[in-house]
């Protein structure tokens, strides 16, 4: 019989090893965890702590030769993968003329063509039951300045998660967007490179574990989207009653 396994993206740190934690003690049906990132020690204390159904694949997604070892592996094993989980994405804070070209490339080439090469090469293997759960962000509703790259990188995130939503639920294969506000993890200790996170963020700041809780509730239930916090949610809303350049410059504000 073909193992049943999940797998998860940007699986070291922050939210992907806060799905980790959660997978490895509550589902237990699952034969394997393939974990992917690109720190392989930490992928292997993974293994100590959440036990030997952790499978560790050291992949630098941003790397296109990264999606070939990863595909093969698929094809050599052919695993029935009941759930995949794209945590791995990155920010950079600041405006985008000053931002280096190649952390711009970095930003564009993970959360975008890595999700969606990731996602391709797993859907062949997923069956009925399935499910998919990509990481947008709150960012994804707006267009922010000072964070432009990254938000235009998560309303493809979100745009795309609802359309294979669609294709896909002839299959039985369903796919939820997450899109908390601000998580506190590691992810703002890079984004903050260059300049500091708008101050009115630091008082929305969510709890990783209430968030990936939440995500799985929705994912099990088949929602579309995911959204912690009520002020997460009202934003949703506003972005969607009020004109894009209002909200714009009421952020310039701050």
């Amino acid at each position: 019989m073909r193992k049943v396994i999940a797998i998860i993206t940007g699986a070291s740190s922050g939210m992907g090893r806060e799905f980790v934690r959660v997978i490895a003690t509550k589902y237990s049906f699952l034969d394997e965890i393939w974990v992917i990132a690109r720190r392989i020690e930490r992928l292997d204390s993974m293994r100590g702590t959440f036990g030997d159904k952790i499978v560790p694949i050291a992949l630098d997604l941003t790397n296109s030769s990264s999606m070939k070892v990863l595909a093969s592996k698929l094809h050599e094993e052919r695993p029935n993968v009941k759930i995949l989980i794209n945590s791995a994405g990155m920010g950079i804070i600041g405006r985008f003329d000053e931002t280096p070209e190649n952390e711009i490339s970095d930003m564009v080439t993970l959360n975008v063509n890595a999700l969606t090469s990731v996602t391709r090469n797993v859907i062949p293997y997923m069956s009925k039951g399935s499910y998919i759960i990509n990481m947008a962000s709150s960012a994804a509703f707006l267009p922010q300045p000072k964070f432009a790259v990254y938000a235009a990188s998560k309303s493809y995130v979100l745009s795309l998660s609802r359309a294979l939503r669609s294709e896909l639920a002839p299959k039985g294969i369903y796919v939820t967007a997450v899109a908390p506000g601000p998580v506190k993890t590691e992810f703002f200790g890079n984004a903050e490179k260059h300049h500091k996170i708008a101050f009115y963020k630091k008082f929305v700041m969510a709890d990783p574990r209430r968030v990936v809780s939440l995500a799985l509730k929705d994912a099990k239930l088949h929602s579309d989207i995911s959204v912690y916090s009520v002020t997460m949610k009202l934003m949703m809303i506003l972005t969607k009653v009020f004109p894009h350049k209002l909200l714009i410059d009421i952020m310039n504000l701050f």
